[in-house]
């Protein structure tokens, strides 16, 4: 055989002959993701979610294959979620970030290929349950960390704490911590990364909630269980379990979710609650001496500016719900309470969280404010998604 013919058969292996009986390579599958920002304000650390309904063309139902490139051709970091945890913990979602200028337009291509694999800097949010600290559960993102308690911290003799209240870790570095601090046993000083200097007790503490009925607010004991959906590197996503709780001569049970994106000061919370009747949730921020409060119904906010103990400097917290679900804020001698329209389907979905001014991201009221009331803005116009 010539070179010439040689050449001839090596080019047409690349083409496809109907009925020729040759294998052949086609074109990859690919899909264009338009992402359209319609707000007149900046948007950081935006998340994009794509489904496996929309995603079925590529032909890929492994979404840990698929791939996300930006308009320039660059990969960007995405992650596979399963977000109704089932049998076969299979993912069911797919997101990546992007930020975005007021108004602008960026598209990505999504195609599938080998499996995604990770190292540890790719991961900006991280969560697990800490047995060996009484059954906490921890969680972070590069901005912020929380901690809630478990069964085993109610019996403890040392110091035994009955609460299902969110606590604070307050950091100033984007490295994930939750792990080292355990490890070293000393986050009530700050090393250089941020501290424990929160004292959430029997509050709600920086977003829990309860039942409010009959001017008193009624709130589950320590979390029971717990199972981990998702975990970074974009999002960390949890639910907890709760024994049922007197509400009132009434039981009632209660599940929470818990997600946490990279880039956010705040948590997305979908308490669960389960009774004979309508129920009240009131979101909860604990008060503190000297605090500076701003309640914005018509926008679905609160913010609470204070100072943090020990002389460690000012801390913004906020509850942000849906503005139709409001009905009025309340308070009781522990909490700040935004009360929500009674109801008797769940779950409830609202945002909560917390900013430290030494982190140098929000370091006044007035920018915490700002930050707070422009996140309601983005929830109420999301980032437009178009996948073609």
């Amino acid at each position: 055989m010539n070179v010439k013919l040689l050449l001839l058969v090596a080019v047409m292996s690349l083409f496809t002959f109907p009925d020729s009986g040759i294998a052949v390579q086609s074109p990859q599958a690919q899909l264009t993701v338009t992402a359209v920002n319609k707000l007149k304000i900046a948007r950081e650390s935006e998340t994009i979610e794509l489904t496996a309904q929309a995603l079925a063309t590529l032909g890929e139902k492994d979404l840990m294959k698929l791939h996300v490139r930006d308009s320039a051709g660059k990969e960007v970091l995405s992650q596979a979620v399963d977000t109704d945890y089932d049998d076969y913990h299979k993912p069911d979602l797919l997101i990546f970030q992007a930020d975005f200028a007021p108004g602008e337009t960026k598209t990505f291509t999504v195609t599938a290929g080998k499996k995604r694999e990770y190292v540890k800097e790719d991961f900006r949010a991280y969560g697990r349950f800490v047995r060996e600290r009484f059954d906490d559960f921890a969680w972070e993102n590069d901005r912020i960390g929380h901690r809630t308690y478990g069964k085993a911290l109610r019996t403890w003799k040392g110091e035994p704490l009955t609460s299902s209240a969110i606590d604070i870790w307050s950091k100033r570095t984007a490295k994930l911590v939750v792990n080292d601090w355990y490890m070293v046993d000393n986050y009530h000083v700050d090393g250089g990364e941020g501290v424990d200097a929160y004292s959430a007790g029997p509050t709600r503490g920086c977003g829990g909630s309860g039942i409010w009925t009959n001017e008193q607010l009624y709130v589950p004991t320590n979390f029971v269980d717990s199972r981990v959906l998702t975990n970074g590197p974009i999002r960390v996503m949890f639910e907890l379990v709760y024994e049922p709780f007197d509400v009132n001569g009434t039981a009632v049970s209660k599940v929470l979710r818990v997600s946490l994106d990279a880039g956010s000061q705040l948590n997305h919370f979908q308490p669960s609650y389960q009774s004979s009747s309508s129920l009240a949730v009131a979101v909860g921020l604990k008060k503190v001496k000297d605090e500076q409060k701003q309640f914005n119904a018509e926008r679905g906010w609160l913010t609470i500016w204070e100072p943090v103990d020990k002389n460690l400097g000012m801390q913004g917290l906020a509850v942000v719900v849906n503005a139709n679900d409001v009905d009025k804020l309340v308070e009781d001698k522990l909490n700040n309470l935004v009360l929500l329209k009674p109801r008797t389907t769940f779950p409830v979905s609202y945002w909560a969280g917390f900013a430290w001014d030494r982190a140098g991201k929000i370091t006044s009221a007035e920018s915490w404010t700002t930050y707070v009331d422009q996140f309601s803005d983005r929830l109420r116009s999301p980032i437009e998604v178009s996948v073609k």
